[in-house]
């Protein structure tokens, strides 16, 4: 009768012809701690100053939809109110997902990467927040690499409420908008018994100089400015 392979003892027979038990332990641990060496490196290259650098990617090796333009890019950031700078810039936690997907891309690559960008709201570049940011690595001529996104999604009236800071012209709107609100929800008739449209204009005009005052009193106290302005702008109180 023939005897049951054991595959455990063959596996270890295989191994120990490559390898001895006392050397496979050094070898594990020297591979454990070069990749710990390069995970490292890769944090450090996050909040390092790398600008001007160019990635060498393999084209054929590349996802088209991790690809994106930077007229995308500016396009979202200037409807959401966002920030896309450089990673250094970043003050939250890179999760150490994205620090594999990093070293996956290097390694499919064959390359180190760097001047690292980051997609986020402006709060999330100076505080920890819970918005999503999104990574990314430039590739040349305006275009960039979509490495990782993590976090929660934006909420969903924030392209809307956002809409006023997009330009001069939109705020101007907005403020137009907001004064008609405010005149025909006034109760005119506590100020006149019967009111005509004179009084009406009156109240209107009121109501868009109160109501721009304000907003003009805001934007240079807060040293705000437009989402066309600011979305790679690393100044703070922009």
């Amino acid at each position: 009768m023939l005897s049951k392979t054991n595959i455990e003892t063959k596996l270890e027979r295989v191994r120990d012809k490559r390898i001895s038990e006392t050397d496979i332990l050094k070898e594990v641990e020297t591979i454990f701690s070069e990749t710990k060496a390069k995970r490292d490196a890769i944090k450090k290259t996050l909040v390092e100053d790398a600008s001007g650098k160019t990635n060498s990617f393999d084209f054929d090796k590349l996802k088209s939809n991790r690809v994106y333009h930077i007229t995308d890019i500016q396009k979202i950031c200037v409807d959401y109110r966002l920030r896309f700078l450089d990673s250094r810039f970043f003050k939250g936690t890179i999760p150490e997902e994205a620090v594999s997907k990093i070293r996956q891309l290097e390694n499919d690559h064959n390359t180190a990467l760097g001047n690292f960008k980051i997609m986020a709201p402006s709060k999330l570049l100076k505080l920890e927040n819970a918005d999503d940011p999104l990574l990314f690595a430039p590739m040349g001529n305006d275009y960039f690499y979509l490495i990782h996104k993590w976090g929660n999604d934006l909420h969903p009236l924030r392209k809307l409420l956002m809409w006023p800071y997009k330009t001069l012209e939109n705020l101007v709107v907005t403020v137009f908008l907001l004064s008609i609100l405010l005149t025909a929800i006034t109760p005119m008739h506590l100020f006149s018994a019967a009111p005509t449209m004179q009084e009406y204009v009156l109240l209107f005009l009121f109501m868009f100089k109160s109501v721009g005052g304000l907003v003009i009193y805001y934007g240079f106290a807060k040293g705000k400015n437009f989402n066309t302005a600011i979305w790679k702008s690393n100044y703070y109180n922009a």
